[in-house]
């Protein structure tokens, strides 16, 4: 599959850190795909981080070229489009794994309302509760 797609993601963490998930659905086309993936013990950054990782590493599965992703998360959208700095050692890792990987794209970032973001949500949410 080649083309475009919009990428909802969302990570969850209970507890700060705690038991996190990630949640993506990716709409390309008439194709729909949903991620719900326990990722153990991390803060709400890292699982954010994480779940873009893992919805970048599938489209490029997907083999598709342009994508729209959108995220209710400030923090993530800021530090990726370079607006906020990153402060935790933590995150500096998965921040560079996501620039290698969004080289692969024609991308744009959109901080959308977490109404927006339903699906994804409810994904990382049920993920975390299966999460250790």
């Amino acid at each position: 599959m080649t083309g475009k797609a919009e990428i909802y993601i969302d990570g969850s963490s209970r507890g700060n850190p705690g038991p996190g998930g990630i949640g993506i659905y990716i709409k390309a086309g008439d194709d729909e795909f949903r991620i719900s993936e326990p990722i153990g013990s991390v803060t709400n950054n890292e699982a954010e981080y994480q779940a873009l990782i893992r919805a970048l590493e599938e489209a490029k599965r997907l083999n598709l070229d342009e994508i729209l992703i959108k995220t209710d998360s400030s923090l993530l959208a800021n530090q990726i489009l370079g607006n906020y700095r990153i402060k935790s050692r933590k995150i500096v890792p998965l921040y560079r794994r996501v620039i290698k990987l969004l080289s692969n794209f024609r991308y744009k970032i959109l901080l959308i309302p977490r109404e927006e973001n339903r699906i994804a949500n409810n994904l990382a949410l049920n993920a975390s509760l299966t999460s250790g």
